[in-house]
Formats: structure tokens, C-alpha cells, sequence
């Protein structure tokens, strides 16, 4: 199966292009999102991203706009991102930036769907160590892996086993109100485990040594033991989908979400998980969902390696106690998400 490399233009796209050119399947074509957008549904898609001294690329960014406005443009097909800086930084940003907006509009991303290059290839020191080769050869080794995922993805059968996750109170969340409505929609045979994260049950992550955490991963534990271990590993293990519920109150995951994803480390040590979708419930008392959106992008996908679906997030804003169930519409939208989850 061929590819189409998305590459938005500026001074060192160009740059970039030669470099990704002898990397890439057979049959690969080239698509210009200044041109033409329209063509490219049900397409495997990498979007290849030169980025500038101010860490941009306004072509992309125009990109990101019409993706954003036009939640069709992308139905049915599959992605994967390459970008790199000139600097040290801005490169998982603009990633991410991008993920969303590709997935609101339709397209799903494999697990560790990134392959990123900052502007003197530091990031990739470890990787390049531990194949014994230098920087630049460990960045392409990695594009042509990603490039073989993208390739070869087989789609997943549907999701039967939902693991959902929160930290809230279910006297007052909305977002637990939310996720109610939500899973009256799921089929009869679905099988729905929820675990509360909430409380001073589950213990941050506090840094282990590499080979302390590899060591008890490959156990499948933890060091610091307790319910991440006898619980939630275990629901993570069985599950076919993964469900983020999650309440924005400071523009940030609550913190036991947080330390769920700093603890999933030891389990990712010994297994990945791109057969497992992730799913992310958001409610915002004002704005800024799409923060929290990011977060679980980059965490739980580009890090952790979850199967992104296409439109994986649900946002609503809600405030008062209550009100979430009375917003307009919030009822067919939560159905309609279910049996997105479901397919």
C-alpha cells in the first residue's frame, strides 16, 4: 500500500522532502495542502513538517486552520508525522497541534505516530546509543520504521472492552454526568470497567532508574506496587479501549490522571499498545478543552503508543452542578460518540 507524504511548504521543506525521498514505500506520492486538500480521504497519510527559526510553518498553520474548520476534510484516513526543527523546541508542539486537528477531522493516527528532529538531532542521543550508530542515521532509521507501521496497519476490530478512567466526585462532575449519557449508547455485550483514580490511593511516579523500572515492568509491576499494579495494570492488559474522563479546572489533567500516564511507564517497558484506542471525555467549566486534548495526544498516543481513532475526543463546557445534561443537544452527541466508540 502507498503513502502520501504532506509537506507544507517554506524555505526548507524542500530540505526535508530529499531527505524523507529515499525512506518512503514504493508508489508513494507527494500532496501540497496549499493546493488541494479535497482529494485526500481514506488516503495513509504522513505529514512531513519543515519548521523555521521561530519554530513555524505557515503553510501548516494554514493547514491546521482549514482542518479545523472543514471536519470532513480527512474521513477515513490513517497519519503519521514527521517534524523537524531548526532549534530545540517546538517540534512536539506543532505535532500535536496537528494531531488534533487531523483527528477532529477525521483521521485516525497509529500509536507513536511522531517522529521528531530537533535542530541538532540531540533527541535522538539515547536511540543512537543504543543501535551503536550516529544521530542522523537513528532519525532515519526511525522514519523508515514509522513509515513501515503506517504501511502495514491493519484496522482493529471493534472495541468490546472499555477501561475508563477518572478522578472525579460523582455528587457533583459533569464529567461523570457526561460519561453516563455516553455509555447508555454502548451496545448490550460492551464491557465497561471504571476505576476512580481519585484520593491519595494511587502514588506518582518518583523516578526510578531506567533499569529499576525496566526490571519490575518486565514483572509486570512497579516498584512502588499498590492499586496501579493490582488494578489498573491489569484493566489496561484486558482492555480494548481506553477512556480518559476528564474534568479542566486549571487547564491541565487532574493530577492522578497524570500519575496514571507516569506509572503506565513501567507496563509500557514490556508491552505496547497500538491495538488499544484511546478516548478522551472532556468537560471545561469555561474554556480550554482542547488543551487537555493535547495532553492526552502526547501522553497516551505519541508517548504510550494508543491507537488514536478518528474524532477521539468528545468536549463540552459545562460549570455549574448539573448543567452539563441540560446543554442543548449533549444527549445526541453523547449517543452518537458511543457508537463511534463501539465501531
Amino acid at each position: 500500500m502507498s503513502i502520501t507524504v504532506v509537506l507544507p511548504k517554506n524555505e526548507y521543506s524542500v530540505s526535508l522532502g530529499a531527505a524523507l525521498l529515499p525512506l518512503l514505500p514504493p508508489g508513494s506520492r507527494w500532496a501540497d495542502p496549499d493546493d488541494s486538500l479535497e482529494d485526500l480521504q481514506g488516503a495513509r497519510l504522513l505529514f512531513a513538517v519543515a519548521l523555521d527559526e521561530g519554530g513555524m510553518n505557515l503553510s501548516c498553520c494554514q493547514m491546521i486552520s482549514r482542518l479545523r474548520r472543514e471536519d470532513g476534510l480527512l474521513e477515513g484516513c490513517l497519519g503519521a508525522v514527521v517534524v523537524v526543527g531548526r532549534g530545540e523546541l517546538y517540534t512536539k508542539d506543532v505535532a500535536r497541534d496537528l494531531v488534533l486537528a487531523a483527528n477532529l477531522a477525521g483521521c485516525a493516527f497509529l500509536g507513536r505516530p511522531l517522529v521528531e528532529a530537533t535542530g541538532d538531532l540531540r533527541n535522538f542521543y539515547v536511540q543512537a546509543s543504543i543501535y551503536r550508530t550516529d544521530e542522523r542515521t537513528a532519525f532515519r532509521m526511525a522514519v523508515q520504521e514509522l513509515t513501515w507501521r503506517l504501511v502495514r496497519f491493519e484496522p482493529l476490530p471493534p472495541a468490546r472492552r472499555f477501561l475508563v478512567l477518572h478522578a472525579s466526585l460523582r455528587a457533583t462532575s459533569n464529567t461523570l454526568a457526561l460519561w453516563d449519557l455516553v455509555k447508555r449508547g454502548l451496545p448490550g455485550e460492551a464491557e465497561v470497567t471504571e476505576l476512580c483514580l481519585r484520593g491519595d490511593t494511587l502514588a506518582d511516579c518518583a523516578g526510578c532508574s531506567y533499569t529499576a523500572c525496566l526490571h519490575f515492568g518486565q514483572q509486570g509491576g512497579c516498584f512502588y506496587g499498590g492499586p496501579m499494579v493490582e488494578e489498573v495494570f491489569p484493566a489496561v492488559r484486558a482492555c480494548d479501549a481506553l477512556v480518559m474522563l476528564c474534568a479542566n479546572y486549571n487547564d491541565a489533567l487532574a493530577a492522578n490522571l497524570t500519575a496514571f500516564i507516569n506509572r503506565l511507564t513501567a507496563l509500557y517497558r514490556q508491552t505496547r499498545f497500538y491495538d488499544k484506542r484511546l478516548y478522551g471525555l472532556i468537560v471545561s467549566g469555561y474554556s480550554g478543552g482542547d488543551l487537555l486534548a493535547r495532553q492526552l495526544i502526547s501522553a497516551l498516543n505519541m508517548n504510550k503508543s494508543f491507537y488514536l481513532p478518528p474524532r477521539a475526543f468528545l468536549l463540552e463546557t459545562a460549570n455549574d452542578k448539573g448543567s452539563l445534561v441540560k446543554l442543548p443537544g449533549v444527549a445526541e452527541r453523547s449517543l452518537d460518540f458511543a457508537r463511534h466508540m463501539a465501531e
